[in-house]
């Protein structure tokens, strides 16, 4: 298995349908602005998440993967998911479910000179636009692991693709799109996430363990329209001062620790033990995973701190504000109300819903002089903790890294969320689950500049083919 897939020939296999099968039509992907239901309410009349849908489809049709069928099921008021099913060679047991998603987040902020988030731009091992990292390739790494495993003429089990399209906004639709699609899937040996992080780009990274999501927008109130501040400043409260008093129950503004105790977990010693040795060889790799200003004094004293604290660590961001007029308009003016959407992350064994009690109960109770506060939630996002591969799966996805990247394998906790993971955790007990990825430094998902290392998805690629031989070994 492993000798057949690692050779040249299936590595420049997979690099030339990248050049000449993949990119192009990933540049045609991130010209449609698929942006998921979250941030586009108007996305089933304005037709951008359909166009993306029969485009992979097509382009899946196209890559002659022998007894192919891809279909696109779109209930009415449901995001659509493409549905792929692959025979396995007869003979040969197992399922393979492989995951992806094609929505994508709006462009957060001005991109540089020469790059534009609905555009794909080449620059050497890079590939620009937005949803290209996260994750539109994954439709393409899967067809291209199979792809790979024809032209090598290599036994394969069964394998099914299931690309959704409402992963940025926590995936909604996916436990029904799963209800109606449970039978077909059967029981996966093994279920791949190509959505996740990745600390470098010199190996193949697994994650082991993702924080939950709690979303909520808050907005004080204390005037029904806008007086003159000369009037009332000094005797009527001010919305945004009533909103940092509220948000500083939650966290401590001077360090930036989260104050609820039942927000915090105990952390497992192997994710200690795990993340000290990613530590030791790579002591800058968390400063080098984003571009802080000079000066800018990072929060946790050791490598080791600051990779747990990124991965089990309670972190609250304030990600959206309103009812702040732009500067060069601000008049002196009392404003009625402030509204703020707030990000906090939690440790993956916290549990999500008493969470949000305890946050709705941290925000609306006993509010400060009076003010008023209406606080919505989002669904929350729980967290996700995963087991290592077993062999013959481990065997295959460390020969993977190695061959396509000269190094071992690593794992880490990632800081982010994927909501699904816990529910196809629930309907695939008996399953093993690899969630890995090619967000790696600087590739800013969700950020301005957003891109796809080319080399790091061929190799994720050569990993998917490895895998699905290995189940099928």
């Amino acid at each position: 298995m492993s000798s057949t897939l690692t050779t040249r020939s299936t590595r420049e296999t997979i690099a030339r349908h990248f050049e000449e099968a993949i990119l192009p039509t990933l540049a045609t992907y991130t010209e449609i602005p698929c942006l998921s239901p979250a941030f586009s309410p108007s996305w089933e009349s304005d037709g951008h998440l359909a166009k993306a849908a029969q485009l992979l489809a097509t382009w899946t049709k196209a890559q002659g993967v022998s007894g192919l069928n891809a279909e696109i099921l779109a209930p009415s008021g449901r995001t659509p998911l493409l549905f792929i099913e692959v025979p396995g060679t007869p003979g040969v047991d197992g399922t393979v479910l492989i995951y992806g998603h094609m929505d994508k987040q709006p462009p957060m902020g001005v991109w540089r000179d020469g790059l534009d988030p609905f555009k794909g731009v080449r620059d050497g091992e890079r590939f620009y636009g937005r949803g290209t990292g996260d994750d539109g390739y994954s439709v393409f790494a899967g067809i291209s692991a199979l792809v790979a495993l024809e032209t090598a003429k290599v036994s394969r089990p069964r394998t099914v693709l299931l690309i959704e399209a409402s992963e940025e906004s926590g995936s909604p639709d996916l436990r029904a799109h799963l209800d109606d699609v449970m039978d077909r899937i059967g029981e996966p040996t093994l279920v791949i996430c190509l959505d996740s992080g990745a600390l470098t780009y010199d190996r193949l990274w697994r994650t082991s363990s993702l924080r939950g999501n709690i979303v909520a927008t808050v907005t004080v109130s204390v005037l029904r329209e806008g007086v003159h501040s000369g009037n009332a400043g000094g005797i009527l409260p001010t919305s945004f001062r009533i909103l940092r008093r509220l948000l500083s129950r939650i966290e401590d503004e001077e360090t930036g620790e989260i104050l609820l105790s039942g927000l915090h977990a105990t952390i497992p010693e192997w994710a200690k033990t795990d993340h000290r040795a990613v530590a030791e060889e790579m002591p800058g790799v968390v400063e080098e995973s984003f571009v802080a200003l000079e000066g800018v004094s990072l929060l946790g004293t050791t490598a080791t701190d600051r990779l747990l604290r990124r991965a089990w660590a309670p972190a609250l961001a304030v990600t959206g504000m309103e009812g702040l007029p732009r500067p060069t308009t601000a008049g002196n003016v009392l404003r009625p109300s402030t509204t703020a959407k707030i990000s906090l992350r939690l440790p993956p064994t916290v549990d999500a819903e008493e969470a949000t009690a305890l946050i709705r109960s941290a925000l609306t109770k006993d509010v400060p002089e009076g003010a008023h506060v209406a606080v919505e939630f989002e669904t929350p996002a729980p967290g996700w903790v995963g087991q290592p591969l077993r062999s013959p799966l481990a065997t295959a996805f460390a020969q993977a890294s190695k061959v396509a990247l000269g190094n071992e394998p690593g794992a880490f906790g990632e800081g982010g969320t994927i909501p699904f993971l816990s529910l196809l955790g629930e309907r695939f007990p008996d399953a093993q689950i690899l969630a890995t990825g090619v967000l790696g430094p600087n590739s800013n998902a969700h950020g301005p500049n957003e891109f796809l290392h080319i080399p790091m998805a061929q190799a994720v690629t050569l990993a998917v083919a490895e895998l699905i031989s290995a189940v099928g070994s």
